[in-house]
């Protein structure tokens, strides 16, 4: 692996921390509210409506909790979107060097095929000149 390849997985890496991280601390709210406890002095003076207000307190908290958990889905789309088009990229130019590669060693292969050439017609050339004298 290279520092580049390296580089992109650390970041995905911090990115997935950051993501979690903010899960946690969602659940972490979600846990206090649920674990608080609200004590109520009733003045009989007043007509309350405590259920049509429990119960928009909590249609209130459920469209918060909602909403935040969109947005959390939406930005680890996004970012495993992001990842899959850095991957996509990262096997363009792996497939790229393969090739680069393969090219240089059919070149190589060819130079060392003339080389072997050059160097029997130098032979053939000593043993003719050596018969000549």
């Amino acid at each position: 692996m290279n520092k580049v390849e390296l580089q992109a997985k650390v970041d995905a890496l911090t990115e997935e921390i950051n993501f979690l991280r903010a899960l946690y601390e969602l659940s972490q709210m979600q846990t206090q509210i649920s674990d608080t406890s609200v004590v109520l002095t009733m003045d009989n003076n007043r007509n309350l409506d405590l259920d049509s207000i429990i119960s928009e307190v909590k249609a209130q908290y459920e469209d918060i909790a909602n909403r935040s958990r969109a947005e959390a889905e939406s930005w680890y789309q996004t970012k495993y979107e992001e990842l899959q088009a850095t991957a996509g990229r990262h096997g363009d130019d792996l497939r790229t060097t393969k090739q680069e590669i393969s090219e240089l060693n059919r070149h190589v292969q060819r130079l060392r095929s003339e080389i072997d050439s050059v160097k029997k017609q130098c032979a053939n050339l000593k043993a003719a000149i050596a018969d000549a004298e």
